[in-house]
This record gives structure tokens, sequence and C-alpha cells, in this order.
């Protein structure tokens, strides 16, 4: 018996990948260090002094599980956010989350709408699960379609939908009430998924009031420490609902998942809101420099509201991926691209520290130089 012949008939199904490809593994095939780490939309800032003190602090006790309800950290995220404990879940990252609400919602063969070329683990979880995705093309200004994506909902009659605002892997966004006419518009029987990981950098307006949708059992907003808090590495997100429908989390949840020194980050960097918004202007200045990089080489920077720009490259993924690929090859530069046609004609480059940002400035050029003289 073959070792394939023990799984389930939908894991023999599913093809043998992984969302993305990590730097370290980019490392490993190419045999090089990467110079600059701007891919992977992480925060090259890191996390407050004072996190980094709390994480120190909470390594001798990390013999012990972690508590299995969370208690200190929904405490602390509910007076943040200014709701109540139980309408928050906790879990391994905004991508652990999804993976649970898929298997709350969809059975096999359940149709499940989301963007072409949106993130792509909701798309993993979703095949895992054995759902159906239904996915909608983006619109002209390289936003999710809102219209389009409840049309197919509708269409389907599809119990679970996904939006990420705002977005990636564009960085583009809807503005709060655009976005509140689309989660009331659905049917009470579509759970939405409002995936909000980069609210931090986004413009004042774009995320709707937590009251204004927290009343509502087929909403699940979705948030993270991993990216503006710089703690991708600790695995810490959150989701936030109505009480009946975040405590659904826990039927089906790691009790354990969670870890004391992540969860000791998490509350010390609720603390810092004075490095955190440093850590805003920081990123807001790097996408600036983004921009004016692109526009020197001749490319288009598109307007994010995320920590990355991505940037139209005026061709086709062929020449958007000799790019991705030059980049490494020349400086050990890492950057990513979308997926999906017509996304895929871009980059996207993660905003960095100054020395980052200065590698990608000095090897975009050359990388740019031979690409046109080829």
């Amino acid at each position: 018996m073959s070792a394939f012949a023990r799984f389930t008939p939908l894991a023999r199904s599913l093809p043998a990948t992984v969302p993305f490809v990590g730097p370290e593994a980019i490392e490993r095939q190419r045999h090089a260090r990467l110079t600059a780490r701007i891919g992977a939309n992480e925060s090259g800032f890191g996390p407050a002094a004072s996190v980094v003190a709390a994480m120190t602090s909470a390594l001798s006790g990390v013999w012990k599980y972690n508590d299995p309800e969370n208690f200190d950290l929904k405490q602390a995220l509910a007076r943040h956010l200014g709701v109540q404990p139980n309408n928050l879940a906790i879990g391994e990252g905004i991508d652990g989350l999804l993976g649970q609400i898929v298997r709350l919602v969809i059975e096999p063969g359940m149709p499940v709408v989301t963007s072409l070329g949106g993130y792509p683990t909701f798309n993993f979880h979703v095949a895992g699960h054995g759902g159906r995705l239904i996915t909608v093309p983006y619109d002209g200004d390289d936003r999710e379609n809102l219209a389009g994506l409840r049309e197919a909902v509708i269409r389907e009659d599809a119990p679970l939908v996904y939006l990420a605002n705002p977005d990636n892997p564009m960085g583009s966004w809807w503005d709060a009430d655009s976005v509140l006419d689309f989660a009331r518009a659905l049917p009470e029987t579509t759970l939405l998924v409002l995936d909000e990981a980069y609210g931090e950098t986004a413009p004042t307006g774009t995320l709707p009031a937590l009251s204004a949708l927290i009343d509502r059992p087929n909403i699940i907003r979705t948030r993270t420490f991993s990216k503006a808090y710089g703690l991708a590495g600790a695995r810490i997100g959150y989701a936030i609902s109505t009480p009946g429908t975040a405590a659904a989390f826990d039927k089906i949840r790691n009790h354990f998942g969670m870890n004391r020194i992540g969860t000791a980050a998490a509350e010390a960097a609720l603390q810092d809101q004075a490095h955190l918004q440093t850590v805003i202007a920081q990123i807001a200045a790097a996408r600036a420099t983004i921009a004016r990089i692109a526009d020197e080489a001749g490319l288009k920077p598109l307007p994010s509201a995320t920590n990355f720009v991505a940037i139209d490259c005026g061709a086709d993924a062929t020449f958007a991926r000799a790019i991705v690929d030059g980049l490494m090859d020349d400086a050990g530069v890492f950057i990513r691209m979308p997926g999906a046609a017509p996304l895929n004609r871009c980059i996207r480059v993660s905003a960095g520290p100054q020395a980052e940002m200065d590698a990608f400035a000095q090897a975009l050029p050359r990388v740019l130089e031979r690409l046109r003289r080829a």
C-alpha cells in the first residue's frame, strides 16, 4: 500500500503545494542570503522595546501551557477595542483563524466566494476542506469588486464569502460606508469574513466602526499583530463577532495552540501605542520611498493602504516574474508578485527600514536595464 492510499480521497486530490514559498526556502534553494526581506509584508521595524522585554520576562514560564481561554489577552483587547471579551476569539494568526472559519462553515462541494487573485491562504483552506471556490475578478481600479462578490454570493447561494479591506495583494481599499453597504446587503445565510489585517495602516474612514457590525452573527472581522505591531513570528490573531459566533471557535480550535510568549507580547504591544504610531509613520514614509523608486524606474506605483506597495510593471506576468527573480539574483532582494492575471503584471514590495529600501533602489534599475536590453 502506498503512503497516499492511507489518505482520504479529498487529501489525495489536493496538489502538493503551499500558498507561499518562504524567504528561508528561497535562501536554501539559491544558496544565498537575503539582503532585503521586503516580500512577505512583515514589519522590518520590529516590535517595541517594551514588547521584547515582556517576551523576555515570559521566557521563564514557557514550561507551562498558555491559558487555554486566553483570558488576559481577551480582556486587554476588549478594553482597547471597546467591545466585550465574549465578542472575541483568539487564534494562531489570521491564517489559523481562516482555517477554523472554513471548517465551521464548509462541507465538501459547498461554494465559497472570494476575489480572483486575492489572499491565497484562504483559498488553501477552502480546498483543504473540500469547498468549491467561486472567484470574482478585481474591478478596473484593482480593488475587490463588491458588486461582483455579492452577485456571486446570490447566484451560488454561497454560505461563505471573503473580503480583505485593505486588500492583499494590491494594497487597494474601500471606504467604510461601501463596506457596510456590502455587508448589510448579504443574505443572513452567508457568513462574511472581513479581513482587516492591514487596518492599522489604512486611511481614516476605511474601517467601519466596530459598533456598526458587532450585532450581526453572519460577520466575522479578523485582525492581527503580525503587521503594524511587528509580531508575525508570534502568530497572534483575533476575530471579532457576536458572542455566539465567537464562541463557535471553542468547538474546534486547538485549546493549547497559543504560546505564552506570544500572548505576553500581544498584551504588551497593546499598551505601547506610541510605538505603534511611530511604526505607522515609518511605514508611510517607506511607502512613499517605494513609490518614488518605482517612478524613477519608469514603473507605476499603485495607491496603498497597507504596509506594501503594488507596482504596475507595464507588461505581463513573465516580465514581472523576471523582475522578482532578477532582484533576488542581482542583490538578494526578496519581493513577491500577485499570482493571478491581470494582477500579476505587478510586483509587490513591503515597507522596510532604510537600508532595505536602499538595496531595492540600487538593484531595480540594474535589473530593469538588463531586461529591457534583452
